[in-house]
Formats: structure tokens, C-alpha cells, sequence
């Protein structure tokens, strides 16, 4: 018996008109959740360095939030990536064999880089709290385990005094400084990844890195505030239902929520408008200028993909949101809304780059239409599938669930 070769895309890509036998939707979902998820990453440290290097002191409760939960999204970067290979174990080669000759090579330079930098930092903010945690335990029955951890990251830095304190405040101003640029460097050579292939006329532009990098700064700020939302609004239903003063624990945890969210949407408008008008620069330069290829990318635009890109990413993922945040005094619902059409439409952008970026065929007369597996029936339809892609998007709010157990990250400020 002759052994059936399984080619990889087989499952989920549909052909239309005239497509080369070789060609297939070989970047599925996980290829979209990668710069996705890397964007959220760089986001949610920009929002805290705002406060941590540029004394935004407007964003002094969700900065510390920021910087932990862009911690529980670091090691999520590389699910995507995991998922994808067909030899998965192979993936370590990159961490432990980095370098400059490719941009995948690269990652393992700027993601290692880029953890020691957010380890570092979150261990400057925190080690005041660290020690005082090993000196409160100290004797307490039963809190062995946790004043074990809490004495293992003190890292056997026990000063409390005034110099101390000030050192480590220069630290953390340091290192926030010098993330900034590997955070956005870590998304943006994603961006450069595909705006370096000659060979696609749609990813092949000089703004694409630009575009990945300012796109992340508004999901990572957007996903920040979002969650910050649901867990003060599940706070406040837990005071709601105590006994005794309820009410008025419920009015300050509202009123903090309120004033929280209110500052940080100003920096995500910004963003925000930053965002859409690199984007439309984009398509008007690709237009104006009328390229070889423009025939077919004003087909894929404006007839095959004109839902998921005009009215998907920049109706609902764009234009709506920003209207929502822009137009009346938006409040927590609303706002809540937004910030999830927000996320929607940044994912949007990344599924039109890495699909829409496949779906026409070399040869110019041909299309591809990508149909994710939604129940999968082997392993190859999870990893690609619905399901894959919400294992990776379920798994940094595990991550941090854990990590603010030790953490107080949602302890707001006097």
C-alpha cells in the first residue's frame, strides 16, 4: 500500500478560479494570534512605561497592572508559534541558537532580551513588597510555602531604607526606558517579517512594521483597560453581596474603576487615531501609486475581502469604537464595548495581513478562502482551529491569575 500524503492546509483551504496545485492557506489561525498576541505584550508594557519613564501620573494605578499583566502575556508570544510547527520541539533551537541572518532567528535575541528587561523591572517595583511580606510571614502557621516564595524573590535584597527605596525607583525608570524600544521592536520586526516578503504584493510595504507596532500599542492598552473592568466590576459585586457597608465599598471601588479608565482612554484615543490614519496611508500609497499587482489587490480589498476589511476591521474595529469613546460621556458599559470592538478590530487587521495576504494565487487569476476548523477531529484542526487559538487566548489570564497571587498588581495607590 502506498502511504497518502497529507498536505498541510489541505482541510481548511478552498480554491477558486485558477490557483496553482501548490499553493494552499499555509498560515492559518495561530499565524494571526502570534502578532497578535506579541502586539498585547508590547501594549501593555508601553502603557506602564508611560507612567514609569514620562511621569503620567494620571496612569499610576494601571501602571503597575500593565506591567504584570504584560508579564502573564510574555510567555503566550510563543504558543502560536508552538502550535504551528509541525516539529514543535524544534522551536527551542531559536531561543538557544539566536541570531541576526533572519528575522525568526532574531526573535530569540529580542524575546529573551526583552523578558530579563520585564523580570527586572516588575522585581524593581515590587521588592519593597517582597521584603515585607518575608519579614510579615515570619512565624505565621501555615504560610511557610508563600514566605519561601516571597523570600526567594527578595533575591537576599532586604534593605528598606530610604536609599534603597530611591535606587530601586531609578531602576525601574531605567529599565521601563530601555523596554520601550525592545518592546516595540519585538512587535515591530513581526510587521517586518511580512513587509520584507517581495514576493506578496500585499504584505511588501516600508509602513507595515510602523502599522504592526502602533496597532499593538492600542490592543495592549485596550485589552489592559478591558480587564481591568471585568475585575472591578466582579470587586464590586462581591461588596455588593457582603454584609455591613457594602454600599459604600462599592461607591469607592466605582469611583476609583471611573477615574482609572477615564485617564487611560485618552492615551488609547491617541493611539487609536494614530493607528487608523497609518493604515489608510497605507492603502492610499498603494493605490496613488498603482503597482503590477494593484489589479489584484483592488480585487482582494474591495470584492472578495471588502466585509472583513472595510466593514469588520474599520466599521465595527474602528470607526465605531472610536465614536463610541469620542461622542457623550461614555461610562463603564460603554466603554467596556468599545474596548472589546477595539480588540476585534486590531485582530481583524492581523487575520487580513496573514489570510487576506494568501488568499490571492501567484498567478493573479485565482483565489483562496480560508475556513478555520471550528470542531476539530484530530490534532492538526485543534492546533489550527477555533479551539487552538482559544487555548492561546485563555492561557495569559491563567498566567496572571497565578502571578497576582504573589503580585499586588490591583492594589491601587494612596
Amino acid at each position: 500500500m502506498t502511504e497518502q500524503l497529507v498536505v498541510h492546509g489541505l482541510e481548511w483551504t478552498e480554491k477558486l478560479h485558477f490557483v496553482y496545485p501548490n499553493e494552499f492557506i499555509y498560515w492559518s489561525i495561530q499565524i494571526v494570534m502570534y502578532p497578535y498576541m506579541t502586539g498585547l505584550v508590547a501594549g501593555a508594557f508601553v502603557l506602564s512605561s508611560l507612567y514609569h519613564v514620562f511621569g503620567q501620573k494620571d496612569l499610576k494605578d494601571i501602571a503597575k497592572f500593565s506591567l504584570v499583566f504584560s508579564l502573564a502575556l510574555l510567555p503566550v508570544a510563543m504558543m502560536p508559534l508552538q502550535f504551528h510547527l509541525q516539529q514543535p520541539i524544534r522551536g527551542i533551537h531559536v531561543m538557544m541558537t539566536p541570531h541576526f541572518t533572519s528575522a525568526i532567528a532574531a526573535f530569540g535575541i529580542v524575546f529573551s532580551t526583552y523578558a530579563i528587561i520585564v523580570l527586572t523591572e516588575i522585581w524593581f517595583v515590587y521588592r519593597q513588597y517582597f521584603v515585607e511580606q518575608t519579614l510579615a510571614l515570619k512565624g505565621v502557621k501555615g504560610a511557610g510555602f508563600r514566605r519561601l516564595i516571597y523570600n526567594i524573590l527578595t533575591l537576599g535584597a532586604y534593605d528598606l531604607s530610604e536609599e534603597a527605596i530611591a535606587a530601586d525607583k531609578k531602576g525601574v525608570k531605567i529599565f521601563a526606558a530601555i523596554g520601550i524600544p525592545v518592546a516595540c521592536f519585538l512587535h515591530g520586526y513581526a510587521g517586518f517579517i511580512f513587509g520584507s516578503v517581495k514576493a506578496n504584493a500585499l504584505w511588501m510595504s516600508p509602513l507595515m512594521p510602523v502599522i504592526f507596532i502602533m496597532s499593538a500599542v492600542v490592543s495592549g492598552i485596550a485589552l489592559c483597560m478591558l480587564t481591568y473592568i471585568i475585575i472591578m466590576e466582579g470587586k464590586k459585586l462581591a461588596a455588593s453581596l457582603k454584609k455591613g457597608k457594602s454600599d459604600e465599598s462599592v461607591k469607592v471601588i466605582a469611583g476609583v474603576e471611573m477615574d482609572v479608565i477615564k485617564k487611560t482612554s485618552r492615551y488609547l484615543i491617541g493611539f487609536l487615531i494614530a493607528a487608523i490614519t497609518l493604515e489608510l496611508l497605507d492603502m492610499i500609497f498603494r493605490g496613488y501609486t498603482q503597482m503590477k499587482s494593484w489589479d489584484i489587490l483592488r480585487e482582494v480589498m474591495w470584492e472578495e475581502d471588502f466585509t472583513k476589511i472595510f466593514i469588520m476591521q474599520y466599521g465595527l474595529g474602528n470607526l465605531l469604537p472610536f465614536l463610541l469613546l469620542m461622542i457623550g460621556k461614555p461610562g463603564i458599559k460603554r466603554t467596556g464595548i468599545a474596548l472589546a470592538l477595539i480588540l476585534f478590530g486590531v485582530f481583524m487587521m492581523r487575520w487580513n495581513v496573514v489570510i487576506g495576504g494568501q488568499a490571492f494565487s501567484l498567478s493573479f487569476h485565482g483565489f483562496m478562502h480560508y475556513h478555520m476548523p471550528i470542531i476539530p477531529h484530530n490534532l492538526e484542526t485543534y492546533k489550527e482551529g477555533l479551539f487552538g487559538a482559544l487555548t492561546v487566548g485563555a492561557t495569559p489570564f491563567i498566567l496572571f491569575y497565578i502571578i497576582n497571587k504573589f503580585v499586588p498588581s490591583l492594589k491601587t495607590s494612596n
